[in-house]
């Protein structure tokens, strides 16, 4: 009998692997570097959180979440999304302050798998907690936009779009419905049926994109104060200058959006599945699961999309520093100290551990990705190394007690 993983989950070996430590490396540090504390809660959670915080009128919430009953009885389902997680969280906590929160993790969705819609899929992202002001969104969104930047992700496209505030929201929706009620026989069923729950949903829909282009956009429709956050939203991006389309159709998928949504998407995959990311601004999530107010906004995205964005190319980033190759028999045991010095200093280093021959030494070197090999020899009685860069080729004789400084430069 052959096992498989269950379909739309994924087994990540290398060297696609590789691939993914960089990507998550790079978010991590970034996170760190803007202030963002790492938060970790649990795959799954009771499923009234889920219903209430993602919205029960959502397709993920009546369509897609993997929900069961435990051994006690109790509704469970594993988490579609981090934000409500997180919020419940932050309101368990007990604190008075604002929290800068950064996680990382696998979601769960039973969708129609395709590239880059998986049933189990990692998402990472942020969540600014407590802050109202326009600059918290103008960080979440920078914060993102600098990460594509750093992963090398080209053709990005930062798209922006205000959904309004409560007063907003009650005058924009008696229009929208008003409009969508005259048109309803030329969408599909899915959006006829959203018109008298949830209007604004009709906008997320991609089948009725053409008939829905002369539909009122919610931007229009914004409260002094709603208009006033937005467009400090826009000027601040201005200043730290990233650039930005207005979208007045984004809505995104989830019910509690509230004034700033925001998509990141890459504009050179030619698919619909194009976005990479996003986020918003959702002052009422934490009074819709039962807590207290707190205004809020955060981001999360999706790792699968962003590695099928960024192309399928090898990656060149060395995995090891040095990869340590025993040419005698003899020297077998002064190979391993060798590498468990060069890993005391902070080095990434690794040797076989089979005592392969040299040349499958060697072998083993390049499939790891090692910037240099260190052949151990007859030279080692003599205080000395034999160490080439694996990338240029050049090789030389290094003292034993400078090898160390000698793998650090080559690292840089």
């Amino acid at each position: 009998m052959s096992f498989r993983p269950p379909k739309g989950t994924d087994d990540i070996l290398p060297p696609d692997s590789h691939r993914w430590r960089r990507v998550l490396g790079v978010f991590d540090d970034l996170a760190e570097r803007y202030g963002y504390d790492l938060a970790i809660t649990p795959l799954f959670e009771a499923t009234d959180i889920f219903e209430r915080g993602v919205g029960e009128g959502t397709d993920v919430v009546q369509k897609e979440m993997y929900t069961f009953e435990d051994r006690g009885g109790r509704s469970i389902t594993l988490r579609p999304e981090a934000t409500a997680s997180l919020v419940r969280a932050y309101l368990n906590s007990g604190s008075q302050i604002a929290m800068k929160l950064a996680y990382s993790g696998p979601m769960f969705r039973y969708e129609r798998p395709q590239a880059g819609r998986r049933r189990q899929f990692w998402q990472v992202g942020v969540e600014y907690l407590g802050e109202e002001s326009a600059e918290a969104d103008v960080e979440v969104i920078g914060l993102g936009y600098r990460f594509y930047e750093e992963i090398g992700l080209a053709g990005l496209e930062v798209q922006v779009n205000s959904l309004g505030d409560a007063e907003t929201r009650s005058s924009y929706r008696a229009v929208l419905t008003e409009y969508l009620t005259d048109i309803a026989d030329h969408l599909t069923e899915d959006s006829r049926a959203r018109i008298a729950g949830n209007p604004l949903r009709v906008l997320d829909s991609k089948a009725d994109r053409d008939i829905l282009v002369g539909a009122p956009a919610p931007v229009d429709y914004l409260s002094d104060q709603a208009r006033s956050h937005y467009e400090a939203v826009k000027a601040g991006l201005d200043r730290l200058r990233i650039p930005y389309v207005q979208n007045s159709r984004l809505v995104r998928g989830l019910d509690y959006y509230t004034r700033t949504v925001f998509e990141y998407v890459a504009t050179g995959m030619d698919t619909a599945q194009n976005a990479v990311g996003g986020g918003g601004r959702y002052d009422g999530l934490a009074e819709t699961i039962g807590g207290r107010p707190t205004p809020a906004v955060g981001f999360s995205l999706g790792i699968d999309r962003i590695l099928l964005a960024l192309g399928l190319e090898t990656d060149e980033t060395t995995a090891l520093d040095a990869f340590v190759v025993v040419a005698v028999d003899e020297q077998w045991e002064n190979g391993f100290a060798l590498v468990a010095e060069l890993r005391s200093a902070g080095l990434r280093a690794d040797l076989e551990l089979g005592r392969r021959s040299v040349k499958a030494q060697f072998k083993a070197a390049d499939r790891r990705r090692s910037a240099a090999a260190l052949v151990v020899g007859d030279e080692w009685q003599r205080g000395e190394i034999t160490a080439k860069n694996l990338g240029s080729g050049h090789e030389e004789r290094v003292g034993r007690d400078r090898i160390v400084e000698w793998v650090a430069a080559l690292r840089g």
